[in-house]
């Protein structure tokens, strides 16, 4: 079984960042664009970090994860589906990876500052505390989100490397 999930992230690390390379650039709210695909050479993936603050705030920080790294992890599911709770603000229930299949979403933190993820990006959602982030799917037309969560073990380290 170890096994069949370090395949299935090795396939998933691949499949996002072929889309990554397919997409010209990763835009947030139009104010600037903090994330932009990686030259290939460098061979990481971008990603974005939800995280909280020391005053209960939520923030996000922008990023990439190495590719091919072996990540600390030890499932994953899948979700095509919206639960209730998920609609409102909330915090992350766990550190997770959320690797997003199909779909645009629009994320927003305490002061109001939003970025877009979509296929491509990689979400790390580690505001397990405070007030949390909300998000509303960015294309009204195609209202699905198909992502993988993928729960980062206790205590182990994410390898999100923040841009400078």
């Amino acid at each position: 079984m170890k096994k069949f999930v370090q395949s299935a992230m090795v396939a998933i690390v691949m499949v996002a960042s072929f889309n990554a390379k397919a997409n010209d650039k990763i835009a947030n709210d139009g104010k600037n664009d903090p994330v932009k695909v990686v030259k290939e050479e460098e061979s990481s993936i971008p990603a974005i970090r939800l995280i909280s603050k020391p005053d209960g705030s939520s923030s996000f920080e922008v990023g990439t994860i190495k590719c091919l790294q072996h990540l600390n992890t030890s499932t994953f599911w899948m979700n095509n589906s919206v639960e209730d709770w998920e609609k409102d603000t909330h915090k992350a229930p766990r550190r997770q990876y959320v690797v997003t299949l199909k779909g645009r979403i629009k994320f927003k933190v305490t002061d109001g500052s939003t970025f877009i993820v979509k296929p491509g990006t990689v979400l790390l959602a580690e505001d397990t505390s405070g007030k949390g982030h909300s998000w509303e799917m960015e294309d009204e037309d195609d209202n699905t989100w198909v992502r993988l969560y993928i729960p980062i073990t206790e205590g182990k380290e994410d390898f999100f490397v923040p841009n400078k």
